[in-house]
């Protein structure tokens, strides 16, 4: 059928707790070729697909991967609230804008999360991590026009990009051992997260989270 919708049919059972022979039972199947479904192994049949969709709430579009919101909800600039304090897209061409919304909503969702967990050294480093990318693009923003002086930053160019480079790897490593000791200090402190947690708590922000992922992650696997 296609390589999303194995993952995202075993995701689904995952999320919700179910054990794979309570799900066959339940779909009118046999374990084995529920399991062959969600290995890919096999393709299902349409009747399949929809029941599948039934009974775990979601439409056959979000199943098939071509959705990364369980609604099926396909995203337009309209969709996604303006961030706190982030104005009109006046300006913008609808890419651009759509890009904005996107990212904003998706650091709100983020940030929230953390503030739960109450992790701040996981907190600080994620920030590092996002200022050193916005410090990044700004720098590409700038080198647009040659008439921009170069002494309005301290740094050389070719210094502040290496020097980013090595930002980032040691930020996304102290975020790491701060998620692990986090995790290993107390495990009620990360709230369980789901696609259909997401989107209860966040709405059309968690659509805008989840088609970033999904985005990202087809970008990442063409590499």
């Amino acid at each position: 059928m296609n390589n999303d919708f194995p993952r995202i049919l075993a995701l689904l059972r995952s999320e919700k707790h179910i054990s794979q022979k309570q799900a066959a039972e339940d779909l009118g199947i046999a374990q084995a070729l529920l399991s062959h479904y969600e290995k890919g192994k096999r393709e299902c049949g349409l009747g399949f697909l929809v029941k599948a969709a039934d009974y775990y709430n979601v439409s056959t579009d979000y199943l098939l991967g071509r959705s990364a919101v369980s609604s099926g909800l396909f995203l337009t600039e309209n969709d996604i609230p303006d961030g706190e304090g982030t104005g009109k897209a006046d300006g913008f061409s609808f890419s651009s804008s759509l890009a904005k919304k996107l990212i904003i909503s998706s650091i709100d969702v983020i940030f929230s999360i953390l503030n739960k967990t109450k992790n701040k050294k996981l907190t600080r480093s994620i920030s590092t991590i996002l200022s050193l990318n916005i410090y990044k693009c700004f720098r590409l923003v700038y080198k647009l026009n040659p008439k921009n002086d170069k002494n309005f930053f301290i740094i050389s160019e070719d210094a502040a990009f290496r020097s980013v480079t090595a930002g980032e790897l040691l930020a996304e490593s102290a975020a790491f051992d701060a998620a692990k000791e986090g995790r290993g200090a107390d495990i009620t402190a990360a709230e369980e997260i789901t696609t259909a947690s997401l989107e209860r708590e966040y709405n059309k922000q968690a659509a805008a989270l989840l088609n970033i992922i999904r985005n990202s992650e087809n970008m990442l696997k063409g590499l």
